[in-house]
């Protein structure tokens, strides 16, 4: 294990996390050679939860949150007056509470809290930002059951990781509070596509091309929409106040750049950043939680990190 500055590398690799390769593999063979008569991937991709094991002793519960569809998951024995708001991955067309209720379920185990996962509505048929507001209104709606915004985090991977900074942005110009912390899985926020790990990392990428992240883009962006827009892509927002961040990303991926950018803003604002480089590992990695160990030791080290951070004594 080495730390070069705040940026720290942790070196490992495993068989199990060849799972997420192949995973990968197989929907970069699926955009190359597309079946017209296939399902679209909101509809058809529950199977991408297929990933991550069962994290055992978590109860899930399916709410309402604010008219936005909603999932506790809510670990035996968890403090009930603290929770994590959770936006799952997918490029904004694809995800749900379904395919990530497990990787949040093990997050929320490992913490010791409640998480509550938002189905945010996703593009072509809702674009931005329609999603932001979806999940600005579950953050409010958790304030109005009576959770102290000092012990509510927000985690989300890809795509859900760029909407919770996001959510923090919009929350800010509503003038509702702060939350305590934000956790971001490999999170996707450069809308310009402009990162040079788009090429340096171009070869050990699976699936995250520079020309499907633009696809993505178009869609989630919607006609005229601009990529430089601050709710869009952070990385041209006031990062300022903004609480305490910790990301976790893929070595081997091509949105590694969108990461390390996005920490040094967020330092160059003032806020208190960790990051972490996993080498080898692919996008959102985090979804082999409970299989692989690269997975497992990602979930424990921001359980770890967020303990503290909602006032609660160290690992369980």
């Amino acid at each position: 294990m080495k730390r070069q500055s705040a940026e720290k590398e942790i070196v490992m690799a495993s068989k199990q996390s060849q799972a997420v390769k192949d995973m990968y593999r197989a929907w970069t063979e699926e955009w190359r050679h597309p079946d017209p008569s296939a399902e679209r991937p909101g509809e058809s991709n529950d199977h991408w939860g297929d990933l991550t094991a069962e994290p055992r002793g978590v109860d899930y519960i399916e709410v309402d949150a604010g008219r936005v569809p909603g999932m506790w998951a809510v670990p035996k024995g968890c403090a009930d007056d603290r929770a994590i708001l959770c936006l799952h991955g997918g490029g904004f067309i694809g995800g749900s509470i379904y395919t990530h209720r497990k990787l949040f379920g093990h997050l929320a185990k490992a913490a010791g809290v409640r998480a509550l996962l938002a189905n945010y509505r996703l593009a072509p048929a809702h674009v931005f930002p329609t999603q932001i507001d979806d999940a600005t209104t579950v953050f409010s709606w958790l304030l109005g059951q009576g959770f102290a915004p000092n012990r509510v985090a927000l985690a989300g991977d890809s795509s859900g990781a760029g909407l919770c900074v996001a959510a923090v942005l919009r929350a800010r110009e509503r003038a509702l509070p702060r939350p305590a912390a934000l956790m971001l899985l490999s999170p996707w926020v450069d809308m310009e596509v402009s990162g040079a790990s788009y090429e340096s990392n171009r070869a050990s990428e699976t699936f995250f091309y520079a020309e499907v992240v633009r696809g993505l883009v178009a869609v989630y962006l919607g006609n005229g929409g601009n990529p430089k827009a601050p709710l869009a892509n952070p990385l041209y927002a006031d990062l300022g106040g903004l609480p305490p961040m910790y990301i976790q990303v893929g070595g081997d991926e091509t949105l590694l750049d969108d990461s390390r950018r996005l920490a040094a803003r967020a330092r160059d604002a003032g806020v208190d950043v960790q990051l972490d480089v996993f080498p080898e590992q692919q996008h959102t990695f985090q979804m082999m939680a409970g299989r692989a160990p690269e997975a497992d030791e990602a979930i424990r080290r921001f359980a770890a990190w967020l303990r503290p951070r909602l006032d609660l004594p160290g690992a369980l």
